[in-house]
C-alpha cells in the first residue's frame, strides 16, 4: 500500500509555504541574510517544534518566517517544496502565502509574490507541477489590514487564483472579514477559509454564509452537526483536511479518532493535504499513510483521496478531467488488490 500511495497522483489544497521553510533552509537563508537565530543547531529548532496548542506552533511559525526577506528567499522556500512533494508525484498545488505576516515587517507585496510566483512557474515548466497560488489574511489581525493586502495585491491579480483566512481561530469569527471577503469575490477571486479546526460548527456555517467560500480549510468540527453535513454534501463543498497537523495540535487525541472515514461515508468531498508540513513532520504521501493505517483505509478509499483532492481543486473542468484520467491509469496499471 505504501508504494500505491507514493505513486498515485495528488493534488495539494492546503499547503501554507511558510510552514514548509524546513530548519536546513531556515539556517541557511539566516546566513545568508547575516542574521542570528536563537537556536544553535538544526537539531535546537526542530526540538522548539514541539508543541501542544495552536497558538505555540504560531508562535515559532511567525519567528521562522522572519528570515525571509527578498525575493530570492521566497523563491527558495517555494523551490524547495515543489522538490519535495514532487517526490511523492503531487502534480498540482493550491499554495496560500500570508503576506501580512511579511509586509508587517517592511518587506514589500512585490517581494514576496515574485520570488513565490516565480518558482512556480519554474515547478510548472521543470517539474511538471499545476499550481493556483492563494494570498491569505490573517484573522487575528484587523479587517483594515486585510483590506490594505487585498489592495496591495490587485496590481497582481492576474497571478492571483484566490484568498484565504488563516491564523488563530478562536475569538476570531470569519463574520469579521465579510466585507473585504465580498470585496475579493467582486474582484473574481475564489474564497477559502480556515473553519472547524478549533472553532466551533458555527465558524463553518459563517464561512459559508457570510464569506460565501468555495472550499472549507479543516472543517473537522462540522461533524458536530448533521445540518451542516448535510449542507456540506449538497453544496458539493470539500474540506481540505490535514490529518499530521490535527493530531500534532491536539485536534484530535489519536490517528484513530480522526473523523476523516465518517466524512467519506457521509459523502463529503474530503481531501488529504499536509498543511505546515516543516512542523507537522510529513508531507503527502506521510498524511495519507498515517490515515490510510490508523483508520484501515482500503485502495478504493485512497483512490477516492486522490480523485477528490483535484475535484475539489480550482483547475477547470478539463485540467481536472485530465487529472482524474492519469489517477486512473495509474489505478489499472497498479492493479486494484486491498
Amino acid at each position: 500500500m505504501r508504494a500505491f500511495i507514493d505513486g498515485i497522483p495528488k493534488a495539494e489544497l492546503h499547503l501554507h509555504l511558510e510552514g514548509s521553510l524546513e530548519p536546513e533552509l531556515l539556517f541557511a537563508i539566516a546566513q545568508r541574510n547575516n542574521l542570528t537565530l536563537p537556536y544553535a543547531s538544526v537539531d535546537d529548532v526542530r526540538h522548539a517544534y514541539q508543541f501542544s496548542r495552536l497558538q505555540d506552533f504560531l508562535d515559532i511559525y511567525y519567528q521562522g518566517m522572519s528570515v525571509l526577506l527578498y525575493e530570492q528567499d521566497f523563491y527558495d522556500l517555494t523551490w524547495a517544496y515543489l522538490e519535495r512533494v514532487a517526490r511523492d508525484n503531487v502534480i498540482h498545488v493550491e499554495v496560500f502565502f500570508d503576506p501580512q505576516g511579511h509586509t508587517d515587517r517592511g518587506v514589500p507585496f512585490k517581494v514576496v509574490i515574485d520570488g513565490i510566483h516565480r518558482a512556480l512557474e519554474e515547478g510548472q515548466k521543470k517539474l511538471g507541477i499545476s499550481y493556483r497560488l492563494i494570498m491569505c489574511f490573517l484573522r487575528h489581525l484587523s479587517e483594515e489590514s486585510a483590506f490594505e493586502t487585498l489592495e496591495a495585491a490587485m496590481p497582481y491579480r492576474d497571478r492571483l487564483c484566490g484568498i484565504g483566512l488563516d491564523s488563530s481561530e478562536l475569538g476570531h469569527p470569519p463574520s469579521r472579514f465579510e466585507r473585504v471577503f465580498a470585496k475579493a469575490r467582486a474582484a473574481g477571486l475564489k474564497a477559502v477559509a480556515h473553519a472547524g479546526e478549533e472553532g466551533p460548527p458555527d465558524y463553518v456555517w459563517q464561512a459559508l454564509e457570510l464569506l460565501k467560500v468555495d472550499r472549507i480549510d479543516h472543517g473537522n468540527r462540522a461533524m458536530e452537526d448533521p445540518a451542516l453535513v448535510n449542507r456540506l454534501v449538497q453544496d458539493g463543498m470539500a474540506l481540505t483536511v490535514c490529518p499530521l497537523s490535527n493530531l500534532k495540535l491536539k485536534v484530535i487525541e489519536t490517528m484513530q479518532a480522526h473523523p476523516l472515514r465518517r466524512m467519506l461515508d457521509a459523502g463529503i468531498i474530503a481531501t488529504i493535504n499536509s498543511d505546515d508540513p516543516a512542523y507537522f513532520g510529513g508531507y503527502m504521501s506521510a498524511n495519507l499513510i498515517a490515515v490510510q493505517t490508523a483508520l484501515n483505509l482500503n485502495k478504493d478509499a485512497v483512490i477516492t483521496l486522490a480523485h477528490n483532492g483535484f475535484r475539489g481543486s480550482f483547475l477547470s473542468e478539463t485540467e481536472k478531467a485530465a487529472a482524474l484520467a492519469r489517477i486512473d491509469a495509474f489505478v489499472v496499471d497498479a492493479g486494484t488488490g486491498d
